[in-house]
């Protein structure tokens, strides 16, 4: 009977590109014990090519072990899992050319790729910090680092540029309460209507390629707005939906206070705890992730408009930043402002082009 191993692999960018380093194990799959640990330092590179080489080094690994072996791969980036299965397509060269050295390690018939939540790749991601960790302040290389960012900002190669459009007020945007992915689902009121209105025509001015929309009321009601100025059709997607508050969703704060005392200030300290019933700010962090990547996979070098929600945005500028998790707690959005994000599809760096813009917007080069 052939061995069963299992793969976890992770790996980071701190910069995005900027000093990265990748980690990653092997288990046997049926006994759970752990056969093999790596983690090293790659220098200088992005998000995307680090978790493909914690891929690339776990498969060596397990193949070592046992060149029979099925071997399940673990691992928290959806964009590797669905390029490795063959359900996305790798557009770029580069990323090619790591998917190609990952297929040939291992007989592709005995490998299964399963994504899995952040939270349950803790031990890869671990790794792969250490290794980061480690590295010398002299082995960081800055001036290679900003050489690197400037070949994207003035080269040749064209980002994918995607429009974050927060939806319009609804009756609960003027008291702050409580509207999540999961509860009442309010509809824009008079000013939220006009507020897409607006919106609207600044996104005509704009033209983008792709409109798309978290399927709340709130968010298709500014989306309409917006394809009837474009002419493009809505494609839905919950991938974008709110973060969900439960039994507090329709609650001011100071309800929630006043009935849920011990997880209002709980609420507060951690970006981890989740309202009873809702959505902790690290799980929306960590379907955000993924889902940005998705956009650029199918849509590369084209404009993207997606309208979704004040907490989602929140999250996408703090990844963007590479923020610490309780960043998201400092920044807000107004309703039908324009955040603006270009991502370079060859290795995935994210850049910050506007915040909360509302009015003018000037778009992208």
């Amino acid at each position: 009977m052939a061995r069963f191993l299992i793969v976890e692999a992770d790996g980071g960018s701190r910069g995005n590109p900027g000093p990265a380093g990748f980690g990653a194990l092997v288990r046997d799959g049926k006994s759970g014990e752990l056969l093999r640990e790596i983690a090293e330092t790659i220098g200088v590179a992005s998000n995307n090519v680090a978790e493909y080489s914690g891929l690339i080094a776990g498969l060596s690994a397990a193949h070592e072990i046992d060149p029979s072996a099925e071997i399940t791969v673990r691992m928290d980036s959806k964009l590797v899992i669905e390029q490795m299965s063959g359900r996305w397509q790798i557009k770029h060269p580069d990323m090619r050319e790591l998917a190609l050295k990952a297929r040939n390690i291992h007989d592709r018939a005995l490998i299964t790729y399963e994504w899995i939540p952040r939270a349950e790749n803790s031990h890869a991601d671990s790794l792969a910090n250490k290794a980061l960790d480690g590295i010398a302040v002299a082995e960081i290389a800055p001036k290679k680092q900003i050489n690197f960012l400037t070949e994207r900002l003035t080269g040749t190669e064209k980002a994918t540029t995607i429009y974050f459009v927060r939806h319009g007020t609804t009756d609960f945007t003027p008291n702050r309460r409580f509207s999540g992915g999961d509860g009442n689902d309010p509809a824009l009121n008079a000013l939220g209507l006009q507020q897409a209105q607006n919106v609207a025509r600044e996104m005509a001015k704009i033209k983008p390629d792709i409109l798309i929309s978290s399927p709340l009321t709130r968010t298709m009601q500014t989306a309409a707005a917006i394809s009837n100025t474009t002419g493009l059709s809505i494609i839905e997607d919950d991938s974008w939906i709110e973060i969900a508050f439960g039994k507090w969703d329709g609650m001011t704060f100071d309800d929630v206070k006043t009935q849920y005392p011990k997880d209002a200030q709980e609420w507060l300290s951690s970006t981890a705890f989740a309202p009873p019933g809702g959505e902790s700010y690290d799980q929306v962090g960590e379907r955000i992730d993924p889902a940005i990547d998705a956009l650029v996979a199918l849509y590369p070098e084209q404009k993207i408009c997606v309208v979704t929600h004040n907490v989602v945005i929140r999250q996408i500028v703090r990844l963007t930043l590479s923020a610490p998790s309780h960043a998201a707690f400092h920044v807000d959005i107004d309703p039908c402002s324009i955040t603006t994000l270009s991502v370079w599809h060859r290795d995935g760096l994210r850049i910050l082009r506007s915040f909360s813009e509302v009015g003018h917007h000037r778009g992208s080069e």
